[in-house]
């Protein structure tokens, strides 16, 4: 049971909530699909989020700070997963609400290794994912059953993150739990990360969505150079790799993939910031970055 009606005669309500689950469960189309605007990058390969990422939504009676976290790594023992696994546990530690995102149907051992994190005490709401994708409906009473003797979620909400079926119910959950108290973020803000880690995000998941399998798994993007001429943004990126054959595959044929990648980035930068942005990239390799700690901060990593 919720512990509080959503009339706002009660107050101001502000709190933050992390979103956590096992990878490509929809964190990041859940975390979008709450404030309405693309914030988290997305893709169907997992590692697409690395970092810890507050999205911000400002109603008339609240404002949620969502923090979308990486999917706990269980595979790979790389210094680059050892900081991702790190900030899924802070994130825990330091939220006023969790959302565990499970998918519907699906109940494996990635999914027990996140309820395993959860801190005692914690108040969780046990969000099902793609419930709209269950054939049978008569499975959802029995998995919710199987999910629930895992942890004693204060609530239990099915949605659709991607159509945004029951969305909307969530939130009024979500509001129930929150802490009275003033917005952390200006009325308008959507986001406490910079344009310039925005840019990186966005090259990244091009590369993730035009390379395909083709994708090398260590990889990262690097603004070398982020600069504002009047309205325009003027951005120089290298596409880090690990090794000098995956040079070659980020740049493709006569450079057409890069050429491409670097395209469609600006684009939606143009989309998000509302202004013209130029944008080169090139390639560097950076042999074994992923499993050095000191590369890893240099590239943003907390």
């Amino acid at each position: 049971m919720s512990n509080d009606t959503t009339d706002s005669a009660d107050g101001f309500r502000c709190g933050l909530v992390a979103i956590v689950g096992r990878p490509n469960v929809g964190k990041s189309t859940l975390s979008n699909r709450l404030v309405g605007q693309k914030i988290s990058i997305v893709s169907r390969k997992a590692q697409t989020t690395r970092h810890r990422i507050h999205a911000v939504l400002t109603e008339a009676n609240a404002q949620f700070v969502f923090v979308d976290t990486p999917g706990f790594q269980r595979q790979h023992g790389s210094a680059l997963n050892r900081v991702m696994n790190r900030t899924v546990t802070q994130a825990l530690a330091d939220v006023d609400l969790v959302f565990l995102l499970v998918e519907a149907g699906r109940l494996g051992d990635g999914d027990r290794a996140v309820i395993s994190l959860l801190p005692p005490g914690a108040t969780v709401v046990l969000v099902i994912n793609k419930a709209d994708r269950l054939k049978d409906k008569a499975r959802l009473l029995p998995f919710i059953a199987e999910v629930r003797d895992c942890y004693p979620f204060a609530e239990i909400v099915p949605i659709s993150a991607e159509k945004g079926d029951n969305v909307d119910r969530l939130l009024v959950v979500a509001r129930s739990y929150l802490p009275v108290g003033e917005p952390m973020f200006d009325e308008d803000a959507i986001t406490d990360r910079s344009e310039r880690f925005m840019a990186s995000e966005f090259l990244r998941e091009k590369l993730f969505r035009l390379l395909g399998d083709e994708l090398p798994y260590g990889m990262a993007v690097e603004i070398e150079q982020y600069e504002l001429e009047g309205t325009m943004r003027r951005i120089h990126a290298a596409v880090i790799v690990d090794k000098p054959g995956h040079k070659g595959i980020v740049i493709g044929k006569n450079g057409e993939k890069l050429k491409r990648i670097a395209t469609e980035a600006r684009q939606e930068l143009e989309r998000l910031l509302d202004a013209k942005v130029f944008l080169e990239v090139w390639v560097k390799v950076r042999s074994g970055w992923s499993d050095d700690e000191r590369a890893l901060k240099s590239l943003g990593y907390e």
